[in-house]
C-alpha cells in the first residue's frame, strides 16, 4: 500500500511537472499573504478610527479657555433645559387635566429630552451643573404654575417668552462656534440646532394658541424675558 502511493505521487509529480508545482506554492503564498494583509489593514483602520474619534458630542478642550467656553455653554444649556422642564411641570399641575393639557404636555416630552441630553454630556465631560438647580426648579414650577392659573392664554404667553429667549440664546452659541472652528464643533452644533428648532417650534406654538390675546401680553413677555436673561447670565457663571 506504501509503495502504491509513493508510486501515484511520484508519476502526479512527473506528469504536473517542477514547474507547476512551484507555481502552485507561489499562489498559495501569494493568497496567504493576501489574506494577512487585508486582516493587518482592518486592524489599523479600526485603531485609526479610535485614534481619531475617541470622544462624544465635545472635543477634549485643548487649552483653558476652552475648557471655560465649552463648560459655560453646557452648563447653560442644561441649565435652560432644567428650568423649561420645571415650567412645564408647573403648566401640567394647573391645566394638565384641561383640554390644553396633552398639548402642553408634548412639549414637556420634547424638553425631557433635551435635558436627558445634556446630563448625559455633562457625565461624560465632567461638567459640573450649576449650583443654582435647587432654585431654579422652585422658580421654574413657580413661573409655569402662576401663569397656567391666568389661562391658557397665560401658559401660552409664558412659552413664547420662554422659548423665545432660548432660541436666541442658542442662536447666540451658534454663531460663536461658528466663528471659531465649524469643523471641530460639528456634533454640538448639530445638537444646539436640532433643540434650538424645537425650541422655536414650541414658541410657534403658543403664538397659535391665543397667547397674545392675553391682557398685559408685552409686559408679561418683557417681564419673563428679563429674568431669562439674567437666570442665563449667572448659570453661565455658577
Amino acid at each position: 500500500m506504501q509503495r502504491a502511493t509513493q508510486t501515484a505521487a511520484c508519476c502526479w509529480a512527473h506528469t504536473v511537472g517542477p514547474a507547476m508545482i512551484r507555481r502552485c506554492c507561489r499562489v498559495r503564498a501569494l493568497a496567504s499573504f493576501s489574506v494577512m494583509r487585508g486582516c493587518a489593514a482592518a486592524l489599523v483602520a479600526g485603531s485609526l478610527q479610535q485614534t481619531s474619534r475617541a470622544y462624544g458630542v465635545v472635543p477634549p478642550p485643548r487649552d483653558h479657555q476652552e475648557k471655560e467656553m465649552l463648560h459655560r455653554i453646557l452648563r447653560v444649556d442644561h441649565a435652560g433645559e432644567y428650568g423649561a422642564n420645571r415650567i412645564y411641570a408647573g403648566q401640567m399641575a394647573v391645566l394638565g387635566r384641561s383640554r390644553t393639557g396633552p398639548l402642553i404636555q408634548e412639549m414637556w416630552d420634547q424638553e425631557k429630552k433635551h435635558l436627558e441630553k445634556f446630563n448625559e454630556i455633562l457625565a461624560e465631560n465632567r461638567v459640573r451643573p450649576t449650583a443654582l438647580l435647587p432654585f431654579w426648579n422652585i422658580v421654574g414650577f413657580a413661573l409655569g404654575a402662576s401663569t397656567a392659573l391666568l389661562g391658557k392664554e397665560g401658559a401660552m404667553a409664558c412659552t413664547v417668552a420662554v422659548e423665545e429667549s432660548i432660541s436666541e440664546h442658542y442662536n447666540s452659541q451658534i454663531r460663536a462656534l461658528m466663528e471659531k472652528e465649524p469643523e471641530r464643533y460639528t456634533d454640538l452644533l448639530n445638537i444646539i440646532k436640532e433643540f434650538r428648532d424645537d425650541e422655536m417650534d414650541h414658541h410657534d406654538t403658543g403664538l397659535e394658541h391665543d397667547a397674545e390675546t392675553l391682557p398685559g401680553y408685552w409686559f408679561l413677555k418683557n417681564a419673563i424675558q428679563l429674568g431669562c436673561k439674567a437666570a442665563i447670565y449667572i448659570s453661565e457663571r455658577v
